[in-house]
């Protein structure tokens, strides 16, 4: 099959029809955004003397949606530009033009008589072979389909994106009994490997499988809630990280979904379901009263919060659904709390909690996932082919970090059965048979290979080759060498890869050791290495704890030493022999940043926030940070242009003085930290493999380490220029006196001193300039206050 997707159209453009349009502009895909014909003129149309004939307002619809894109936070866009790539119809004027795409995705009303239509229109206009889906959050998409041709039928399948759709990892795509195979098998890696999704094959059932489990799990906690007499405040307290879900917990995500659209996702199966589960599945008259008074949630301004500003402050108030009044938010308290916060990982949090018996927090927590684990073992052949379909689901669509079957395996399967049925619960058959049998678990995990329980035995669990997990990777291979910050290991293939594991991925001593140990095995042993690990964040940034405290001891000598390695460092991983390329993720911050810079390529996930941000801290960059993003710039303009050095070092200036991040990894490149040598990832699973496949591209075509040349420098002029523009903001309240002894640091390492404009210098001499400045700002007061407050706060201090 010679399927490939090109062009595509989304007929419908409003939150998640602009967001997938938004989503596929992202990677590259010209996009054409249709929606309904405007019945009536606005105001400002009037006084313009235009009509409902004429285009503008006939496309007005899907313009506004596509114009509301750049304003909607986080942005649905990776990169302004991107909008470019989506054009705006109308259903009426521009449904030919599907005769142009290669993919049609209808994201209409969620109605099913009203989907039929569109899609006998579709039907109409698509050229033969184009694929045509739904992204319905439930309707049947056989019963969508029926009327349809044949070839369209063959074509068709439910492609259930999540909101926002750049954001939220999960596609599920839900074939019908029509759907060709080689159409499904297509668009499954389409959407792992250019839409970089997470996807999960589902049957066609009420609200498919995150959404059947995930609103069934919400609506469990609300009635657990009611019945036990817990708050708003005190049930979010307990069921966001502390079990492994996401800080929103139950009612900060009702709120950030909307109960409006929350409660047309449960009714839908509600009227689909009979006997218990409907009653499960009933939404509480408290929810309904409170979509009656318009409090959605974030969308309305309240919800089952309300910020409320007073004479203190700002205060976060929950509702009491027995009253419908707002009162002080409040966090459950009890022993269980506090032993499971000192316990390790989500599995053992979760454990601790369940087992408490009689504890107020204990108690809740078991009312609450022990159905969803019952209700996920009834449902799991109903509504997926395989137990790891449903645990992906829910960790990627609702952000857990244990899926049902992953979650009972961490508290323990019989043990958790045996008290099921002290209580009175039907376990279904198959989890008992399966324990009758002598099999304890759900997976197991043997020689680095993954098994779940299928049907009577265990059956190896399928990853996509692309998908490198370093956990498995170092139960199958020996780790070369590791310390308390990092660890070399062997990726395959002769490449080496170096993976960070310190807390929060901090760069101290270890982590720089293990640098200098890696660039030596590699040299010796294998053709390039991989900078990459799978934590939270790649790295972010140096271990500003170690800096305040030797700073506060006045160990001066110490500081700048740990700096100098760290300088020496990057330069050995500049100039090694053999190729090094870096694989950022998500938080890329200042000396994280400062590792991906001098590495001869740059693989980043999309989804990489990269900024040299010391200067929220009081510093400016020490490992080389500030010399290898100038010359970065430098690199990026293309051979034989002339160019203005000072545009150049203001630039840069400004992106290190302002501590500018990047919110994705094009916008990354947009500011100079990616240039043509680097590349994206859409899909972060893939991000070792595709960092892994750039190192062997670099060694198989005769890679030589760059050459080491002098820089140019601006000089003192140019100090003087870049400083003017720093004294114009402080003098206009934009910066503070410490904002500008800063800058004015920064500005001198990056003009080279006191030489003259167009100097060339070595990159050692610019070196020695930023660790000078570095180590005289981390002896100034206002720089330590600033430490001290981000690692109390998380958050700069302008001070």
């Amino acid at each position: 099959m010679n399927q490939k997707i090109k062009r595509a159209a989304v007929l419908g453009s409003g939150v998640m029809g602009a967001g997938i349009a938004a989503h596929l502009a992202n990677v590259g895909i010209p996009t054409l955004m249709l929606d309904i014909v405007p019945r009536e003129l606005t105001n400002a149309e009037k006084d313009k003397g235009l009509t409902l004939e004429d285009p503008l307002v006939r496309n007005r619809i899907a313009a506004q949606n596509k114009e509301a894109l750049k304003k909607h936070k986080p942005s649905p866009l990776t990169s302004q530009k991107n909008l470019d790539l989506i054009q705006v119809g109308n259903f009426s004027d521009d449904m030919e033009k599907l005769s142009e795409v290669d993919w049609v995705i209808e994201v209409v009303v969620e109605n099913l008589e009203v989907k039929k239509k569109v899609l006998a229109q579709v039907d109409q206009h698509r050229k033969q072979g184009s694929i045509i889906s739904s992204n319905t959050s439930g309707i049947s998409i056989e019963a969508m389909s029926e009327d349809c041709s044949e070839d369209l039928r063959k074509h068709f399948l439910g492609t259930h994106f999540f909101n926002p759709p750049r954001y939220l990892k999960l596609l599920e795509i839900i074939p019908t009994k029509d759907t060709d195979q080689d159409v499904l098998k297509f668009m499954k890696k389409f959407g792992e490997d250019t839409l970089g999704k997470g996807v999960v094959e589902a049957k066609d059932t009420p609200n498919f499988i995150a959404n059947r489990i995930g609103t069934y799990g919400l609506l469990i906690t609300v009635q657990q809630m009611l019945k036990g007499g817990y708050s708003v405040g005190e049930v979010d307290s307990v069921t966001g990280p502390l079990i492994g879900r996401p800080k929103s917990a139950t009612f900060r995500t009702l709120d950030v979904v909307g109960l409006d659209t929350f409660i047309h996702v449960a009714n839908n199966v509600y009227d689909q379901v009979e006997g218990e589960e409907k009653k499960a599945f009933e939404v509480p008259d408290f929810m309904k009263a409170m979509q009656e008074n318009g409090w959605l949630g974030a969308k309305s301004g309240q919800g089952f919060f309300l910020k409320k500003k007073g004479e203190s402050g700002s205060q976060i108030l929950q509702l009491n659904p027995e009253t419908l009044d707002y009162e002080p938010s409040e966090k459950l308290k009890s022993k269980a709390v506090e032993l499971a916060k000192q316990e390790k990982g989500s599995k053992r949090k979760l454990k601790a909690l369940v087992t408490a018996k009689g504890d107020r927090a204990g108690d809740f927590i078991w009312s609450v996932v022990k159905p969803v684990l019952i209700y996920s073992a009834e449902l799991s052949s109903e509504i997926a082919d395989d137990l790891p379909s449903i645990d992906e689901a829910m960790r990627w669509g609702f952000g857990w970090e244990l899926g049902p079957f992953e979650m009972w395996d961490a508290i323990g399967v019989r043990a958790s059965v045996e008290r099921m049925k002290e209580e009175g619960e039907t376990i279904p058959d198959w989890v008992k048979n399966m324990l009758e049998n002598g099999m304890e678990t759900f997976y197991k995990q043997e020689n680095g290979t993954v098994y779940y329980f299928d049907n009577g035995s265990y059956e190896p669990q399928q990853f996509n080759p692309k998908n490198i997990n370093i956990k498995r990777l170092k139960e199958t291979k020996e780790v070369l060498k590791k310390n308390s910050g990092a660890s070399l290991i062997d990726l395959g293939d002769g490449v080496a890869g170096l993976e960070f594991h310190s807390q929060s991925n901090a760069i101290g001593l270890d982590i720089i050791q293990m640098i200098n140990h890696a660039i030596d095995e590699v040299d010796n042993n294998f053709e390039g290495l991989v900078i990459g690990n799978q934590g939270k964040n790649f790295c972010v940034g140096a271990n500003l704890g170690m800096i305040l405290m030797e700073a506060q001891d006045f160990n001066f000598f110490e500081i700048e030493m740990v700096v100098k390695h760290f300088q020496d460092a990057m330069m050995r991983l500049k100039y090694s022999d053999k190729p090094v390329v870096t694989a950022p993720f998500a938080m890329t911050l200042g000396g994280g940043a400062e590792v991906c810079l001098p590495s001869s390529a740059i693989q980043a996930s999309s989804e990489t926030y990269m900024g040299l941000v010391e200067a929220g801290v009081g510093l400016i960059p020490g490992g080389g940070g500030n010399k290898e993003l100038y010359i970065k710039h430098l690199r990026n303009i293309p051979k034989g242009v002339d160019f203005d050095l000072q545009k150049v070092a203001n630039s840069v200036f400004e992106k290190i003085a302002m501590a500018k991040v990047s919110t994705s990894a094009e916008e990354a490149k947009e500011n100079g930290f990616l240039d043509r040598q680097d590349a994206i990832s859409m899909n972060q699973d893939h991000l070792l493999h595709d960092a892994k496949q750039k190192v062997l591209g670099l060694a198989r075509s005769g890679y030589q380490a760059p050459k080491r040349t002098k820089v140019p420098v601006v000089g003192e002029q140019g100090y003087a220029t870049m400083l003017l523009g720093a004294k114009s903001l402080a003098l206009s309240g934009y910066a503070s006196e410490h904002d500008l002894k800063i800058a004015e640091k920064l500005a001198f390492v990056l003009a080279g001193g006191r030489v003259k404009e167009g100097t060339f210098v070595d990159e050692q001499y610019l070196l020695d300039l930023e660790r000078e400045a570095f180590l005289s700002l981390v002896g100034e007061g206002k720089s330590q206050q600033r430490m001290q407050h981000m690692l109390m706060k998380g958050k700069p201090l302008r001070n």
